[in-house]
């Protein structure tokens, strides 16, 4: 009868382990999933979709092209448009020069894959120049960057002004088109 006792008493604090212990689990399961399940609260004001903190990759025949990083994207499916807030894009060229785009906010025309970038915008390449402005317009058609407003450039040797810029990213070349002045750096690079 003693051995009865021991066996049923063992029992039952064999099955009560077992219990605290599928408890203890489910209530950290649980606890995990709470945890997971608090996100930003995301508003889309208008948007179909908007997303935070985005990096976006453009990879053709084994040779990236381009990528984007955004503060955050507002996706209008109907208009075939991305709204983006403080943005920065680099173009790689085939010859290995970069050129990166940044600015406050912008459009991405999806099915051109055209951009047109608003707000302290600077373009600046891998072979020295920054350029200075407050809007452009990137053409993935024809690979070039241009813009209608004044534009500040700078490059090792040379300080350029002038209003109206194109930029051939694949062509390695610029143009100023209006109102240009010159400034050459003295001690520049040469």
């Amino acid at each position: 009868m003693k051995r009865v006792k021991i066996s049923l008493l063992l029992s039952i604090l064999l099955i009560s382990g077992v219990v605290i212990v599928s408890i203890w689990a489910n209530l950290q399961g649980r606890k995990r999933a709470e945890e997971s399940e608090k996100l930003p609260e995301v508003t889309t004001q208008g948007a179909d979709t908007r997303l935070e903190r985005i990096r976006l990759v453009e990879d053709k025949h084994g040779r990236k092209t381009w990528e984007l990083e955004a503060r955050s994207i507002q996706h209008h499916q109907d208009q075939n448009l991305m709204v983006v807030e403080d943005i920065r894009v680099i173009y790689y060229a085939k010859d290995g020069r970069l050129f990166t785009i940044t600015g406050r906010q912008g459009k991405i025309h999806q099915d051109s894959k055209n951009i047109e970038l608003t707000g302290d915008v600077v373009v600046t390449s891998s072979d020295g120049y920054r350029f200075r402005t407050q809007s452009v317009a990137y053409r993935d058609k024809e690979k070039t960057a241009s813009t209608e407003d004044p534009v500040e450039l700078e490059g090792d040797q040379i300080q350029m002004t002038g209003k109206g810029m194109i930029v051939d990213m694949e062509g390695k070349w610029f143009r100023l088109l209006r109102q240009v002045r010159t400034q050459l750096k003295p001690g520049g690079k040469g």
